[in-house]
């Protein structure tokens, strides 16, 4: 954007420059001296969106949750390609980027966004519970309950728990001072957050066949410690189902799945049983790609789902480093 602006006559016409150049998921809120400008990418990887305060201050943010907690009323999505401009003569749109039908990240919906927010005109709260009802439907087992991993698997498993008729239950206790153990740089780090990060709830879980609904695995090892946590509360059976397919590809547009070799369907050739043996379940289940393409309704952009295909709808860099983050904290 800085090279562009030295070619251009405004900052706006730097930043469309750039997305001429520029390929893959960002979101973005730039500021000059006189003007606040917001971009998306013309896929629409990344949620963005526009408010509006009691004094007439324009808002962007990421997502609609964060227009709540300042009191600003939401306008409307940014459209993937879209630039926003913002000054004292109002707001203008460059849409020389738009056209496409975009392709909003899934993972928002399953993991990322916040379960209050508002999505390209779909709730989170209820994708995720929508998402638990398709798994009732495609892995039915028998149970006395049914408990979330917190927090992203909650709204899940409640929709599980409808769907199929079995107690929702809270099976867990988690600590509120401890970040996403998904992102943790290394695996160790990963495993030491997970030990204080959960205690089963020993009333709700012993003695029983408990269905454990998380919203995705990707190494194997987090839920894996999970599990061992309600057999150790007593849990006579443990059924994990998962709110998205197998993670068999690596994301290359944000969400830092790692290379194939540490993805545990890849590495075991997505054979359920052998990831259910590793990670000390009595049945796994998986939502399909299919399902799991459905579970936002009335959002209006189609999804990226090239962690679960390998079909991306934009080019993958390369070279890509095998584990980005973690090499920095081994080396």
């Amino acid at each position: 954007i800085t090279k562009a602006r030295l070619r251009t006559g405004s900052i706006e016409e730097a930043v469309e420059e750039a997305m001429n150049r520029i390929r893959g998921a960002y979101s973005l809120v730039i500021m000059s001296p006189q003007k606040l400008i917001a971009a998306r990418d013309p896929e629409g990887f990344r949620p963005l969106c526009m408010g509006k305060t009691a004094d007439g201050a324009v808002v962007f943010a990421s997502e609609s949750c964060a227009l709540d907690s300042v009191g600003a009323a939401f306008v409307r999505e940014v459209k993937p390609g879209e630039i926003v401009v913002v000054s004292g003569e109002g707001v203008r749109s460059i849409e020389t980027h738009c056209g496409g039908r975009g392709h909003m990240c899934v993972f928002e919906f399953v993991y990322f966004a916040r379960p209050d927010s508002i999505i390209d005109g779909a709730g989170v709260h209820q994708a995720r519970q929508r998402a638990g009802a398709y798994l009732a439907l495609e892995h039915p087992v028998a149970a006395d309950v049914v408990v979330g991993a917190p927090d992203s698997g909650l709204d899940a498993a409640l929709g599980y728990a409808h769907q199929s008729g079995i107690p929702y239950e809270m099976g867990f206790i988690k600590n509120r001072y401890v970040g996403r153990t998904f992102i943790e740089p290394t695996q160790q780090m990963r495993e030491d957050a997970v030990r204080i990060k959960l205690s089963a709830i020993k009333s709700v879980v012993s003695g029983k066949r408990v269905i454990l609904v998380d919203d995705s695995i990707v190494r194997g090892t987090t839920c894996a410690r999970t599990v061992r946590l309600l057999r150790e509360a007593g849990a006579t059976q443990v059924h994990m189902r998962v709110s998205s397919p197998p993670f068999i590809h690596p994301c290359y547009f944000g969400t830092d799945v790692p290379s194939e070799d540490k993805l545990i369907a890849c590495r075991l050739n997505s054979d359920v049983e052998a990831i259910a043996k590793e990670i000390g379940v009595d049945s796994l289940g998986y939502l399909s790609v299919e399902d799991i393409r459905k579970i936002a309704v009335g959002c209006g952009l189609d999804f990226c789902v090239g962690c679960f295909t390998g079909e991306y709808p934009a080019p993958a860099p390369e070279p890509q480093p095998a584990d980005k983050f973690a090499e920095k904290y081994e080396e």
